[in-house]
């Protein structure tokens, strides 16, 4: 019988196979979907002008000395000039300043009306569908009814009992404002309580808010962002509707539906006076939709390309 030695033996050479390498990074899911934003340029261009708009609007009216409520009948209806970059209006009011403290009102409506569908919408339609039954149809039934009060009248009512004023729009926005917002979060929570990370957090002795605000609601936070982006530009553009009509903000204080209202007035004489304010309006709204439309691309996996 032959003995065993160590010559018998060759040893084994540790080969890593590169199928089982990894070719890229491990990446989280936000950083993929940046990533994927940053290779579309209408929204990356959309989301610079955005920066820009709100930059301009927070220090703009400081780049000059008058003040959005400064008269001077003496430089009524000028045409851009080195002193009034805008021109001014029917009363000598600088126009740079107040298309800026326009955009500026108008910025605020819109974020505030964002911040009532986080608030309300996302919470009051994640209740909903995640205790479903008799608790759902109620406030289902409940968002039908709100649903079918126009608008237009919640808004006359409450400016005949507070006044017009910023904070008259927003409440008449909040108040049906969230309903659409509930209705999309209620159908992604729908789907996703059903999921096997919603059974195990239960198991485990999870309350029904934590479920709620830790896993449900963050899983369906990609809907929830892109649903807002469309959202603020809804909202400022209901704000320059009222605003058109003479149902917004009080004098002097100027949104861009005021300064449109204004301008579309004297277009044939003073065509500056609607140009300025338009022009902005378009940027700002054209920005928000190539954003959102971005932002559904990116977030959502359905659609990755």
């Amino acid at each position: 019988m032959q003995e065993i030695t160590n010559n018998l033996f060759d040893p084994v050479v540790k080969e890593v196979s590169e199928q089982g390498k990894m070719t890229q990074p491990s990446i989280t899911y936000w950083q993929d979907a940046w990533r994927r934003l940053k290779k579309n340029k209408l929204a990356m261009a959309g989301f610079v002008f955005l920066i820009g708009i709100t930059i301009l609007a927070l220090i703009g009216p400081f780049l000059q000395k008058y003040g959005y409520e400064v008269q001077n009948l003496q430089a009524r209806n000028m045409m851009p000039n080195g002193q009034h970059w805008f021109g001014t209006d029917e009363f000598g009011r600088d126009l740079w300043v107040r298309v800026w403290w326009g955009t500026r009102i108008s910025l605020f409506i819109g974020i505030m009306a964002a911040l009532m569908d986080l608030l309300i919408g996302v919470l009051y339609g994640g209740i909903s569908a995640y205790y479903g039954g008799k608790v759902d149809d109620i406030m289902q039934r409940f968002i039908e009814i709100v649903y079918s009060i126009p608008y237009l009248l919640i808004t006359v009512l409450l400016i005949v009992i507070m006044g017009s004023g910023i904070w008259t729009i927003v409440l008449a926005y909040g108040i049906t404002g969230w309903i659409s917002m509930a209705r999309l979060v209620r159908g992604q929570v729908l789907s996703l309580k059903e999921q096997e990370y919603v059974l195990a957090a239960t198991s485990l002795g999870a309350g029904t808010w934590r479920i709620i605000l830790r896993h449900l609601i963050p899983n369906a936070l990609g809907f929830i962002i892109i649903q807002i982006t469309f959202t603020i530009p809804q909202a400022i553009f209901t704000e320059a509707f009222l605003s058109f009509l003479g149902l917004g903000v009080k004098v002097p204080l100027a949104s861009l539906g005021m300064l449109l209202s204004d301008g579309v007035g004297s277009m044939r004489l003073f065509p500056w006076r609607l140009f300025f304010p338009a022009l902005i309006f378009s940027l700002m709204m054209l920005s928000f939709n190539l954003l959102g439309d971005g932002l559904r691309d990116a977030l959502d996996p359905k659609l990755r390309k």
